[in-house]
């Protein structure tokens, strides 16, 4: 899921802040604990990553201003939050992206599948130019590329979600979405490299590796997984890597740079979530 909008943008790393750890926490587990989770919890589950319990309060009050969490009562009648619809839907939205197979990393599957690309032509009448700067944040988030001023682009399996995501920030009338395929005059290759800052997401990609590289070979050396360390390295892992899938959208491999970091991150994160998820899930059902 990438709360909207909690990715990072090109050239930008991406802090473990107490509010995009509650995100991702609802993302890996919230969805399939059953009813709201409560705040006691929260607390526990967020101190295991080395977040204090003022500061977990502070960031679910501001993401239940921002719709994202709703306050509810548990089964027991604790105080707690479940997620709103609104939330529900970025998290479906985020899966493919952030458990597929990103462009780049295991061939052009899921190219060929939805081949082409999603363009986004958009308008926006001077009265409105405020709609004007959400929809330019809205299509960086999802991570659109720019062929020319007011025409956006991104790999066509990209189509529903962008759909959802500009219904959901009111900018549907201000836009029309066509699908098709670069036909000229340079090469695709050298276009993706003009609409796309690829130094830039190489880096984000080698910013990830340097972060949880180590934290794979470490647990590649050992033959115990035990749930608190799993579910605190997984957590990291995945708080990290949902932001990549947003600013790399899935681009397909024989339009990137030779050597292209986002294959390495991918195989990374694929090996920390076989290993962790599961051991951690023991931890938050604990």
């Amino acid at each position: 899921m990438s709360e909207q909008q909690t990715h990072s943008t090109p050239g930008q790393a991406q802090a473990h802040t107490p509010r995009s750890l509650i995100v991702t926490l609802y993302g890996a587990y919230g969805r399939g604990l059953p009813g709201p989770v409560p705040v006691a919890e929260l607390i526990r589950l967020l101190g295991a990553a080395g977040v204090d319990a003022p500061s977990v309060r502070s960031a679910v009050s501001r993401l239940k201003r921002r719709g994202l969490l709703l306050a509810a009562r548990s089964a027991s009648g604790a105080a707690g939050y479940a997620l709103s619809d609104d939330a529900r839907q970025l998290l479906a939205d985020g899966d493919r992206r952030v458990y597929g197979a990103p462009g780049g990393a295991a061939g052009d599957a899921a190219s060929d599948a939805a081949s082409g690309w999603v363009l986004a032509v958009f308008s926006v009448p001077e009265s409105q130019r405020a709609k004007r700067h959400v929809l330019r944040s809205t299509l960086t988030g999802l991570g659109f590329g720019t062929a020319a001023p007011g025409v956006w682009l991104a790999p066509a399996q990209l189509y529903e979600e962008t759909r959802h995501t500009l219904e959901r920030a009111g900018c549907a009338a201000y836009v029309d979405l066509f699908r098709g395929e670069h036909l000229g005059f340079a090469a695709t290759a050298d276009a993706v490299a003009r609409w796309w800052d690829l130094a830039a997401l190489a880096k984000l990609h080698e910013a990830f590796l340097d972060e949880h590289a180590p934290v794979l070979r470490a647990w590649e050396a050992r033959t115990d997984t035990p749930p608190r360390e799993a579910y605190r390295d997984y957590l990291f892992a995945l708080d990290s890597w949902r932001h990549l899938p947003y600013a790399d959208p899935g681009l397909p491999a024989r339009l990137l740079p030779e050597g292209w970091p986002g294959v390495r991150s991918a195989e990374v994160f694929r090996a920390l979530h076989e290993r962790l998820r599961e051991a951690g899930a023991r931890f938050v059902a604990g």
